[in-house]
């Protein structure tokens, strides 16, 4: 591992622990509620102890301003909700442009067991190759996700993190297998630092429990987005969030921290 990738790599973590909000969803889904004054919500969730944000290239510049001094990563495939098949990803910039935006990291999105997982392997691939040359870290989603494929499945999981280890990527990103024993098995599937999906909001303290089951599987943090960004107190949740994945707090506890219950 270079200096440069080591240094990259602690701009968007604490402690090799990961509180990361994903807002690139504005290409996937418009401009949904918690993305529309995008400053005040990266503003709000870096100050509640999110260690990095992610967005497309194309709006780098209202990110910056607001992201108090935490890290940023650049993604760099998408599709749409309304388009034909909202797995089949596409290339959206290169890592030179991830660059050029001010990224820590860059992250791309592959559906293992998907129709289009050859082509998102092959994609993959090629950005580690050129992240590599500029000691760039990548982000692999890598999601069970396909005809007939179970998304919770831990086996299923393991493999797609695996791949994401094969394919050179330095930390991965995938889905919950519903429990802490469970993900253990997807976590011994590679030596890359795993983190889990957020998916659809649930109540606060569904959201808690879910990270607290994930890191209690050994889990390296989580990469959450509308659960954290589409929240009415986007500081708040991600400093409950922040308080398990930073400081081991139980499930009451990170919701106290996040001014959610008493104790």
């Amino acid at each position: 591992m270079t200096a440069g990738l080591t240094a990259r790599l602690r701009r968007i973590s604490t402690n090799d622990r990961f509180l990361i909000v994903p807002m690139d969803h504005g290409i996937t889904m418009g401009a949904v509620e918690g993305l529309v004054d995008i400053e005040s919500t990266i503003d709000g969730v870096t100050s509640g102890g999110a260690d990095a944000v992610l967005t497309q290239r194309g709006i780098a510049g209202r990110v910056h301003p607001n992201k108090n001094d935490a890290g940023y990563i650049v993604h760099l495939n998408g599709s749409t909700t309304i388009g034909p098949d909202e797995n089949d990803k596409r290339v959206t910039g290169t890592v030179e442009d991830a660059v050029r935006a001010g990224a820590d990291a860059v992250s791309f999105h592959i559906n293992v067991g998907s129709d289009h997982e050859p082509d998102q392997i092959e994609g993959l691939a090629e950005l580690t190759a050129d992240a590599e040359r500029l000691g760039l870290p990548v982000l692999a989603m890598a999601y069970a996700r396909g005809p007939g494929v179970d998304e919770s499945d831990p086996e299923s999981l393991g493999h797609a993190v695996r791949l994401a280890e094969e394919l050179g990527a330095d930390v991965v990103k995938t889905g919950y297998s519903g429990d802490g024993d469970s993900f253990e098995r997807v976590t011994e599937s590679t030596r890359l630092p795993v983190v889990i999906a957020g998916g659809s909001k649930g109540s606060d303290r569904e959201t808690v429990e879910m990270v607290r089951g994930a890191m209690d599987g050994d889990a390296a943090g989580v990469s959450m987005g509308r659960s954290i960004f589409q929240h009415d107190d986007p500081e708040g949740i991600a400093r409950a969030v922040s308080a398990i994945v930073h400081d081991d707090a139980t499930v009451d506890e990170a919701l106290a921290a996040g001014g959610f219950i008493e104790v």
